[in-house]
């Protein structure tokens, strides 16, 4: 019998606020601090990005994090909060698809109910397996984990152009049949071709957003059940270190302080 039945519970109300009537909005939250500032907007989830995770411990994006540097913040994370976390494990942190198992084995363990693992340029039938092996940890705990499988084809432009859609939603069925809960495709906004997505992909579809993006409802006319900002967030926020610094340093002045959080309000999101 699983020892993870309340977790269990969280993953399955995580998976229901998969819709197009109203997507799953993500601000993708790095650390404590801006995964409690996320929950107090009145989020049900909390996500983390990969490369806001990897920044903030002094790493780069892109499989370069020990596994056990992650796992400790998504349990840092999942502690600090009440609602269902998603955490995204770059490739998976493993090798092999046995290592990917132990990766899902230790996200569980740490609290999460929900994983984004990529393909990258990974073959397709390697991706599966992986996938396949992420989804058999999850049932050997217990938990209906949501993996929400990137699909890499857009956002890094692999193959022909003209290819791209077909390519896509044969990976993504593929993911499907090997355990992915959902299917994420960042790179794209195009509603066109967000519409062949969610028409071609039997799962709920994952988009990326940025500055220029179609608004939320407009992407959930288009079926798209989630949307998530990934890493611009904590883009963000280190933009306005810079932006402070350089003009502390060249103009002696402290504009860009002007929008920040009130030091009581942060304070006590951190306390108890």
């Amino acid at each position: 019998m699983s020892t993870h039945v309340g977790l269990a519970a969280k993953a399955t109300a995580f998976t229901a606020l998969h819709t197009p009537t109203a997507p799953l909005a993500l601000a993708n939250a790095w650390d404590v601090a801006s995964a409690r500032i996320v929950e107090a907007t009145g989020a049900p989830a909390v996500a983390t990005t990969s490369a806001g995770v990897a920044w903030s411990l002094g790493s780069p994006d892109g499989d370069a994090l020990a596994r056990d540097r992650a796992l400790d913040l998504i349990a840092r994370v999942t502690a600090a909060v009440s609602v269902p976390v998603t955490a995204d494990i770059e490739g998976g942190f493993g090798a092999d698809p046995d290592a990917v198992g132990e990766t899902v084995t230790g996200v569980i363990a740490a609290g999460a109910v929900g994983i984004n693992i990529e393909d990258g340029t990974r073959a397709p039938a390697e991706q599966t397996e992986r996938l396949a092996a992420a989804r058999a940890a999850a049932d050997a705990a217990g938990v209906p984990l949501y993996i929400n499988a990137r699909v890499d084809t857009y956002l890094k432009g692999l193959g022909e152009p003209e290819a791209r859609l077909d390519e896509t939603l044969a990976r993504a069925t593929a993911y499907v049949r090997a355990g992915a809960t959902g299917v994420f495709v960042p790179g794209v906004l195009d509603p066109a071709v967000v519409a062949e997505l969610t028409k071609g992909i039997d799962a709920p579809l994952n988009v990326l957003l940025g500055p220029d993006a179609p608004t939320v409802a407009a992407l959930g006319a288009l079926g798209v059940c989630r949307v998530s900002l990934g890493s611009w967030v904590a883009e963000a926020a280190y933009a306005v270190v810079r932006r402070a610094a350089e003009e502390l340093i060249t103009e002696g002045t402290y504009g860009a302080l002007g929008h920040s959080l009130p030091y009581g309000e942060l304070n006590n999101l951190l306390k108890g």
